[in-house]
């Protein structure tokens, strides 16, 4: 099976005043279709970097990231952009759900670019939205809705274009105990139902322990891994 994401000697540094740091130092990294992969690691070490790569929200400073067949380092700004529009759902801490808008609406945003007619995307909205168990929440706005259920919309937005790789950044990282693990639970039956792929970040190690494979990183490099047999 080919590998729906692949990094080659992957390198990322910065310039901060007359300072050159180093992150990334040369990963190599495949991540299989159906994969849901947990990020761990220190502050520092480089996992959100890798994420954001990924996701096409940074390039690298040498090496390789392909997605599907997409070498999306060779990518313009405004290629990456509509490469990431069509291919990548974004599940952040913070939600980032707009304030005027229902929940609805809100799983709306990421349709508004395509050809879909409107009744087609609140359709789609409304599917979404079902599948993560708030079909019956759909006109009310993010501050008539507790933590879990405006990260329930975070995910029905995100998952509403169909996209090929879902990347998550501290999912939980806002949510008491309970949320997150109601969280968790629909990230992996995504993962496990719908064939999502799934790359999340989390300092969390409970929230690691429902992804199929966890990966350590330590000062910019790969360090360890742990591979979950799933039933």
């Amino acid at each position: 099976m080919s590998a729906l994401v692949s990094l080659r000697r992957v390198t990322k540094s910065y310039v901060r005043g007359k300072q050159k740091v180093e992150v990334l130092h040369g990963i190599d990294l495949d991540i299989q279709p159906g994969e849901f992969l947990a990020l761990m690691g220190p502050s520092g070490s480089g996992k959100t970097t890798m994420l954001n790569l990924i996701a096409g929200l940074d390039q690298p400073t040498s090496g390789e990231v392909m997605v599907g067949e997409s070498r999306i380092d060779k990518l313009s700004r405004g290629a990456l952009s509509d490469w990431r529009a069509r291919n990548i759902g974004f599940i952040f801490q913070f939600y980032n759900l707009l304030p005027v808008l229902t929940a609805e609406a809100n799983v709306e945003v990421p349709l508004l670019l395509t050809d879909l007619t409107r009744a087609q995307r609140r359709k789609r909205a409304q599917t979404a939205l079902q599948l993560v168990g708030l079909a019956d929440r759909g006109k009310h706005k993010p501050n008539e809705l507790s933590g879990g259920q405006q990260q329930r919309v975070a995910i029905a937005r995100a998952i509403v274009a169909d996209p090929t790789l879902l990347v998550c950044d501290e999912p939980t990282g806002d949510l008491d105990r309970q949320s997150a693990e109601e969280i968790m639970n629909m990230l992996q039956a995504l993962n496990r139902t719908q064939g999502k792929t799934i790359v999340m970040v989390t300092h969390d190690p409970r929230a690691a322990e429902y992804a199929t494979r966890e990966l350590h990183l330590d000062k910019g490099q790969l360090a360890r891994e742990e591979v979950r047999h799933v039933a």
